[in-house]
């Protein structure tokens, strides 16, 4: 196989189907939870920008509104995070949250996960995992943010633990204090779509509005406009493709799956993180979606027996600039089955 990625492919034949798999229930806000490639002239037209100034100009009373109460949400958190870590000073010694995981990244930081990337981009579309070189290894969390969040945050915090966040657009409604918290911390926050859809099903448009208007209410919070996506249910298709080779988008999925939306227990939580710890790997979590109490108790033995392997918990991002995948990787599947 040509180490260039061929961006021309078309769908093949599925020749197994099976029943989609159901989408885990999003949890009910009650009020008091914690907080480009050849491309047609009709693609044009509805390219990027133009439809991100359709999308900014039929929101923007909404968004007027949405940033407010951004700015007021960074206040308080700011605020309460200072007097949580000045009580701690005080009290059992403690910080509240790491030093390291106390501001956004520096630019050169941000820049240099850019240019791993597009690096990445120039020949495949795609990572399941980085390079095995290296000692690195990413968490990532899907479906938040929502009432678990916070308590993840903070165990990553506690422990000095970098991870990558992928969002649903439509969550931020209810729990956007979260993914402020994710953003003042430095953790990477990529593209769920906005309503957790099987994309596999959508048309080009539809596709088109999943990404767009979750990468528009990320940006509206103070973030980069994502570069990472990762796919609902693993559902995808050609059109998905060609839609994020336009965004310049790298889809991400994953080499260890924990299964943990299953609420299968603490300990095969961490076990099945552990089987599949080892440089390069990329392990899914999730930190919305349903109760995710048994995801925050496995959380630090996962984070702890992974580091005494040696091996160092990294951003995507940063795993792709230190030791980014082979070329040459085969097309991935749909992994929904359908």
């Amino acid at each position: 196989m040509s180490p260039r990625w061929n961006w021309d492919f078309e769908d093949g034949e599925r020749t197994a189907r099976r029943s989609p798999p159901t989408a885990p229930p999003l949890p009910a806000h009650t009020g008091d939870e914690p907080d480009e490639g050849n491309v047609g002239d009709g693609e044009r037209e509805g390219g990027p920008s133009g439809l991100a100034a359709r999308i900014r100009r039929r929101r923007l009373g909404a968004a007027l509104a949405f940033v407010l109460l951004v700015v007021v949400l960074v206040v308080v958190l700011a605020g309460s995070h200072e007097r949580g870590a000045v009580s701690s000073a005080g009290t059992s010694g403690h910080a509240t949250h790491a030093a390291s995981l106390r501001a956004v990244p520096p630019a050169d930081a941000l820049e240099r996960g850019e240019k791993a990337v597009d690096s990445v981009l120039s020949y495949a579309p795609f990572v399941r995992a980085g390079g095995t070189q290296g000692r690195d290894v990413a968490l990532t969390f899907d479906d938040g943010p929502g009432p678990y969040t916070p308590g993840v945050l903070s165990v990553l915090e506690r422990e000095h633990a970098p991870a990558t966040f992928f969002v649903i657009g439509v969550e931020l409604r209810y729990f956007g204090a979260s993914t402020v918290r994710e953003i003042h911390d430095g953790f990477v926050v990529g593209d769920h779509t906005e309503t957790h859809p099987m994309l596999a099903h959508l048309s080009t448009h539809d596709q088109r509005e999943e990404l767009f208007e979750q990468a528009a209410r990320i940006e509206l919070l103070g973030a980069h406009r994502p570069r990472l996506f990762r796919p609902p249910y693993g559902s995808f298709n050609a059109t998905t493709f060609r839609l994020l080779h336009q965004l310049r988008m790298l889809m991400v999925l994953w080499s260890v799956d924990t299964d943990d939306y299953e609420r299968p227990g603490v300990e095969v939580i961490v076990r099945r993180a552990l089987e599949g710890a080892k440089p390069g790997a990329i392990i899914l979590m999730h930190d919305g979606g349903g109760d995710r109490s048994q995801t925050i108790a496995a959380l630090p033995a996962v984070i702890r027996q992974i580091r005494a392997r040696g091996l160092h918990l990294v951003t995507v991002p940063q795993l792709l600039a230190d030791d980014p995948p082979p070329a040459g990787q085969p097309l991935p599947q749909n992994l929904s089955g359908d």
